[in-house]
């Protein structure tokens, strides 16, 4: 059975063959144009999805890098505000040291406490330091709240930042903390040797000095206040806060006085009905730490009594400054552990987007010598395209009648 072609069939063949040549064309000059293989999802959607995968992940570890970025600016300003508080803690240190020696005239002392009472000043000032962006490095989230402040009638300071620790995506499951809530870093300190804390009777006559003590079993020991009493100058008791007896002895100037798994030494020549204190420590801010100092370096040391009482108050005072650095170097060294870790894992996305971006490229990016080629030879088969519809044009029966 013979199969009829019309004229119309011929033209339209011929028609849709050119369009397709076009088409074919017009796809490789734009790849050629734009460097890219896939311009469209329905030229290839497997390799599409593949680079919309490609380019979220890329998106994704770029947005670490720049949170790495704000990280490391901002913590590097937080140590820098630590170096400046304990560079201001250590000058104390080394006047209390100064300020405990006997030979000091009272003019002497308060020169050296009015230099304590600037230092309070400047730790104030760091411990309210900006992050040069008018966000404030130790308020925890509330970044726009200047976090200390020194109370109006002189009775301490107070914290008016919260306790919040934000932090910023480093890398898949890295988070880190941009900073430190200053309530950790200045206020909550331990006031003794992070246990208990030992203190004197006002009214004391002797001139007992009793240490910071040390705590020799935790397990025994119970928080409670204990007093010790000189019942004379060679026996002493001690009585929980309930008036129970706990332990006594007599007294041998520098000796352990030891019960509840803590032991205190008192040196010196304390008198009957002398008191001491032993309570849980609660913890105090570095400021008033430094008001304690200059308290204690104007405090009279006209008689025995009295010199005695300045110097545990200087003890005290310098071990609540020993304490507040070994706050800040705790903090610090946080701090340079966060700085590492973001170092670490800018390394690691660096050769994630690297590796992502060659698969992408791999997928996406043109082979211009494929394409130059194929370019080629569509050229030359739209070429013989066109010819043979002209040729298949001119075939009209109208020409030969």
């Amino acid at each position: 059975m013979a199969v009829r072609v019309s004229t119309s069939q011929l033209f339209a063949q011929g028609v849709d063959l050119l369009r397709d040549r076009f088409a074919e064309l017009a796809r490789t000059q734009r790849q050629l144009a734009t460097g890219r293989r896939i311009a469209t999802p329905s030229e290839d959607p497997a390799g599409m999805a593949s680079v919309l995968r490609a380019a979220e992940a890329i998106a994704r570890t770029e947005q670490h890098q720049r949170n790495i970025t704000v990280l490391r600016a901002r913590l590097g300003a937080e140590e820098a505000a630590l170096a400046g508080a304990a560079s201001i803690l250590q000058r104390a240190r080394e006047l209390a040291v100064r300020g405990a020696n006997d030979t000091l005239s009272a003019s002497d002392r308060e020169a050296v406490a009015r230099e304590v009472d600037g230092l309070v000043d400047d730790l104030l000032a760091a411990a309210n330091a900006t992050d040069g962006a008018g966000n404030y490095l130790f308020a925890g989230n509330r970044v726009r709240t200047e976090p200390f402040a020194r109370a109006a009638s002189g009775g301490g300071f107070s914290y008016r930042g919260d306790q919040g620790q934000a932090r910023l995506e480093a890398g898949p499951g890295q988070r880190l903390a941009l900073g430190d809530p200053g309530s950790r870093v200045f206020m909550d300190v331990p006031a003794g040797n992070g246990t208990f804390v030992t203190g004197y009777g006002a009214g004391n006559a002797g001139t007992g000095i009793i240490d910071l003590g040390t705590v020799v079993d935790p397990a025994a020991w119970v928080a409670d206040t204990y007093t010790i009493r000189f019942t004379s100058a060679t026996a002493w008791e001690v009585r929980d806060s309930g008036g129970a007896l706990v332990a006594s002895g007599t007294y041998a100037s520098g000796a352990a006085i030891a019960f509840r798994g803590v032991e205190v030494a008192i040196t010196g020549a304390p008198a009957a009905g002398d008191t001491f204190t032993v309570a849980p420590d609660t913890g105090a801010d570095t400021f008033s730490a430094l008001e304690a100092l200059a308290r204690a370096l104007r405090a009279p040391g006209g008689t025995p009594a009295e010199r005695a009482r300045r110097r545990m108050d200087l003890d005290r005072a310098l071990a609540r400054i020993d304490q507040g650095l070994a706050r800040l170097l705790e903090v610090r060294a946080e701090v340079g552990a966060r700085l590492n870790a973001a170092d670490l894992q800018e390394q690691v996305n660096e050769e994630l987007l690297l590796a992502m971006r060659r698969a992408r490229s791999r997928t996406e990016d043109l082979d211009y010598a494929e394409a130059a080629s194929r370019m080629q030879r569509q050229l030359l088969a739209l070429e013989a395209a066109q010819r043979s519809f002209a040729r298949v044009a001119g075939l009209s029966l109208f020409q030969y009648l």
